[in-house]
């Protein structure tokens, strides 16, 4: 094995560990009371009043949004009339993402793709 092939070998699959973690923390977290899922979908907002100050009049934009988890801050964009592509590597989290869409009525506004933000570039097309 030459020095190289030693240096991966001893390399953890980061991107598998992440994965892993995000996975087990999806439900746990879609279930806390500090994402209040259960006001969420009766329509409350999960982005705070400087964020959307911020970014303005969001509707007709296409907007990426990495790493985006379950999907609230997707969802909360195209509640503004954006068109959101949502990003996350968890395949758990884009799961319970594409739920939410359908419970909230938004998925004619968002898409979710499940990739590692590196590798976006092979999986992802358009402009945002």
């Amino acid at each position: 094995m030459d020095t190289q092939q030693m240096k991966d070998a001893e390399l953890p699959d980061y991107k598998s560990l992440n994965r892993e973690l995000w996975n087990n923390k999806t439900q746990v977290h879609y279930d806390s009371a500090f994402y209040d899922n259960d006001n969420f979908i009766k329509g409350k907002t999960s982005l705070n009043s400087i964020e959307i100050e911020l970014l303005g009049d969001v509707r007709g934009k296409r907007i990426l949004h990495l790493q985006c988890h379950f999907g609230q801050d997707t969802i909360s964009l195209a509640r503004l009339g954006a068109d959101v592509t949502g990003v996350d590597l968890s395949d758990k989290a884009i799961a319970k993402a594409n739920e939410l869409t359908q419970i909230t009525g938004t998925s004619d506004r968002c898409t979710f793709v499940e990739s590692d933000i590196y590798d976006l570039p092979d999986v992802l097309q358009g402009t945002f």
